[in-house]
């Protein structure tokens, strides 16, 4: 199949798992992951349809983004360490993957400089698991805490990663947990209109996600295949 058959497939799956939870799906966005494909490949998936595109490394992005054709909008979903932040803050729409206070700190400083707005999510490890980033949940009173002193910041929601399965089921309680973490917070700490994203579920666990309230699902397999 080609990659505009697959994010066909991709699409009319999210539009099922979307009907079973009363959704509808066009609140779902659909991340094409592009961490090992080319920017041709890229270009195929932007004139199938894609409109937002989610890289892991940040070089790898700055070598690929100038070949695009057309708009699209550009998530960093893979770790960032604060010294690749300036370029992140330029190049990218949205991070994922805000987990620690002095990767807060540094983009705050590198916003204020460029006289720039980020928007970005917080990364929660839900699962606990050891070899996943992201910031255990109870430490995310503190984290915004600390986000509330820095004007040039926007925490637009939360993400997370499932343990990887063979059963979708088994991604549920995370995402289930991770659902009730940000409704959670929306009222706790008065988190406003700019608090409305979820950022969950991959190629082997998206139906799931989207059942749980997800509004970005990452998905890499699934279109490139």
């Amino acid at each position: 199949m080609s990659i505009a058959d697959n994010w066909l497939a991709v699409k009319q799956r999210v539009a099922e798992s979307a009907a079973r939870a009363g959704r509808d799906p066009s609140t779902v966005t659909i991340i094409a992951v592009t961490k090992y494909v080319t920017a041709e490949q890229m270009n195929e998936a932007l004139r199938a349809g894609v409109t937002d595109v989610g890289e892991n490394r940040v070089q790898d992005a700055l070598g690929k983004f100038p070949a695009l054709e057309g708009k699209v909008v550009k998530h960093l979903i893979g770790s960032l360490q604060t010294n690749k932040v300036k370029p992140v803050i330029t190049e990218f729409d949205l991070i994922h993957s805000v987990d620690r206070s002095e990767l807060v700190a540094e983009l705050q400083k590198q916003a204020a400089k460029l006289q720039r707005k980020v928007s970005f999510l917080i990364q929660l490890n839900i699962s606990g698991e050891i070899t996943k980033h992201g910031l255990p949940p109870q430490g995310l009173p503190e984290l915004l805490q600390r986000i509330q002193d820095c004007p040039n910041l926007i925490p637009c929601g939360l993400m997370t990663m499932a343990p990887f399965s063979d059963n979708p089921e088994t991604a549920r309680p995370v995402f289930r947990e991770l659902t009730d973490i940000y409704k959670e917070a929306a009222v706790r700490y008065h988190l406003g209109e700019t608090w409305r994203y979820l950022s969950m579920g991959m190629s082997q666990d998206f139906e799931v996600a989207v059942e749980e309230g997800a509004n970005f699902i990452r998905v890499g397999t699934a279109i490139f295949k």
